[in-house]
């Protein structure tokens, strides 16, 4: 049953709309390379619109896969197509394994703590989040290849693209720990200095500490997690091939809203800690930027 007619699940002139006005999104984020302002991680600020880390986050990234797998499960009843192609599924699996763990596990039950979220940018990855699965889905669910036989000759792409993925989440889990590794390591002193001092668990959470972080492509650059990403993003078009521009489109756009937060990121970091420390490390890509 339709959420709201036409356009979840869309009809193939709404998806068609929505999938050319989601090329031009890089537009959007020119702003970012003139505004160091981004009120949520590192540079989160006290306000009183600001959303429960933990929390903010689940509820903005969770939509995308939800509404992706929704339209996986409903659009081909809209189009009347009896089955979607085993690879049309496994681009849909990708996705939801990436966004399951960055929007539920990683946030609820690995991270010690989150920095609250201010909701202007919390709306705005919610947006970003159900606009892109539905270009995604749409195109996985029933608006591009509907049969396997128009996977032929695809074997090749995902294999390789699989791979490429597979490398991707893997440095994005491994990156993410090290960043998580500072506040359980920032806890762990906490506790041992609140029981040094007779004092109980205030449950008020983990002190902010920051550092600059030393293992894996950490060593290269500041943002390792972001350059996994794209990977993943990269193995996941390639695996798409040319034709699928939605995931074209995720990826250009994915680089255009992250590359200007990397360099404001590093800015960050220098500011912080001086040039001295963060040496010759680049932003997001060794030796390059």
């Amino acid at each position: 049953m339709p959420i709201i007619p036409t356009w979840c699940p869309p009809s193939r002139e709404h998806w068609e709309l929505v999938t050319l006005l989601w090329q031009f999104f890089p537009v959007l984020t020119i702003f970012q390379w003139f505004v160091k302002y981004y009120p949520m991680g590192k540079t989160s600020t006290a306000s009183s619109f600001n959303i429960p880390g933990k929390i903010g986050w689940a509820t903005m990234e969770a939509p995308g896969f939800i509404t992706l797998l929704y339209l996986m499960f409903n659009l081909p009843k809209q189009e009347g197509i009896e089955s979607l192609p085993f690879t049309n599924w496994t681009m849909a699996g990708l996705f939801a394994t990436h966004y399951i763990y960055r929007a539920l596990i990683s946030p609820l039950f690995l991270n010690p703590s989150m920095s609250p979220i201010h909701i202007t940018v919390w709306a705005s990855a919610l947006s970003f989040q159900l606009i892109n699965a539905t270009c995604i889905g749409g195109w996985l669910g029933g608006y591009g290849p509907t049969t396997q036989e128009e996977w032929t000759g695809a074997a090749l792409r995902l294999e390789l693209g699989l791979m490429v993925f597979a490398v991707g989440l893997l440095g994005n889990m491994y990156h993410d720990d090290e960043l998580r590794e500072i506040r359980r390591a920032a806890a762990r002193n906490q506790e041992r200095k609140q029981k040094a001092q007779g004092e109980k668990d205030d449950k008020k959470g983990v002190e902010k500490v920051y550092m600059v972080p030393e293992n894996g492509l950490f060593r290269l650059v500041l943002f390792p997690h972001y350059l996994c990403e794209w990977i993943e993003w990269g193995g996941f078009w390639m695996i798409g091939g040319m034709a699928c521009v939605p995931a074209r489109t995720f990826f250009i756009n994915e680089v255009a809203t992250m590359l200007p937060r990397a360099l404001h990121g590093k800015q960050w970091y220098i500011e912080r800690f001086g040039i001295e420390k963060i040496g010759s490390r680049k932003a997001v890509i060794p030796g390059v930027i």
